[in-house]
């Protein structure tokens, strides 16, 4: 693999030790791997278009499968889950949150349903 130079938005040394464990080990090696992710991370800081990602990077179509894959096996819930459990702890709480707050304002849409929350339109 080529060297590139390194983006801000690259992952450094101790933040890919916390995800490299939650990837997929099968078909993508882990320099492959993290180099999608930093793909992934620079699109999603930079708000560019999967198109749109610099040509250091790797192709944008296979960055784009991978970020696809990690989504429907549900690789991305599980390091979502891993680093916010790992922030708790460091911060002294639970892993888990023992509190669910209901937003008043959900409750209030959902008390009229079918036909009368429907507008009828003007023909």
């Amino acid at each position: 693999m080529n060297e590139r130079k390194a983006y801000p938005t690259d992952l450094s040394e101790q933040e890919w030790e916390k995800i490299k464990s939650l990837l997929p080990q099968k078909k993508t090696s882990p320099e492959r791997a993290r180099e999608y992710i930093n793909a992934i991370v620079y699109m999603v800081h930079s708000g560019c278009s999967w198109r749109m990602l610099p040509h250091d990077f790797p192709a944008w179509s296979s960055v784009s499968t991978y970020f696809r894959k990690l989504m429907r096996d549900g690789t991305w819930e599980r390091i979502n889950d891993s680093l916010r459990e790992q922030v708790r702890q460091k911060a002294g709480r639970e892993t888990e949150p023992s509190v669910v707050i209901v937003d008043s304002q959900s409750v209030k849409t959902t008390e009229k349903g079918g036909h009368v929350a429907m507008m009828e339109a003007n023909g």
